[in-house]
């Protein structure tokens, strides 16, 4: 085992090293409450497999994650929710292991709050970096 996966929190809850409010388990999946909630039933939800990014999870260790955040979803009741997930510290990932975020908004001030800076795109530019990762699809 490496280094990082052994001082990894969710690799230790995953272990149960550490205690959790387990929502949903799998062979690939797991899924419990975050125990800083922004609002009522905020969970997450993370791959077994240990990885920092998501580009680092097989896909097939990511089957599960949309449809037990869905499930999630319905469980709690929400109507207003954001799904979010970070890869990197400078993108507000703080565990450094891949982890679904599903946080309820139940109004103005629980929930998560973010900004959206929109800008103005250089259609001309825009035009050549959509071709460009097109064509890496």
């Amino acid at each position: 085992m490496s280094s990082k996966m052994a001082s990894c929190i969710f690799c230790k809850i995953i272990k149960g090293e550490i205690p959790s409010f387990k929502l949903f388990e799998s062979d690939k999946t797991l899924a419990f409450l975050d125990i800083n909630p922004l609002s009522r039933g905020h969970a997450l939800v993370i791959p077994k497999f240990h990885g920092e990014k998501l580009t680092d999870i097989p896909d097939d260790q990511l089957s599960e994650i949309l449809s037990v955040t869905k499930k999630l979803v319905k469980a709690t009741g929400a109507t207003d929710y954001n799904i979010l997930q970070n890869n990197g510290a400078i993108a507000h990932q703080v565990v450094p292991h891949v982890h679904f975020h599903m946080i309820p908004k139940p109004n103005e001030t629980e929930g998560l709050g973010i900004g959206w800076p929109l800008k103005a795109a250089d259609m001309d530019k825009l035009k050549g970096y959509y071709e460009e990762v097109k064509s890496k699809m």
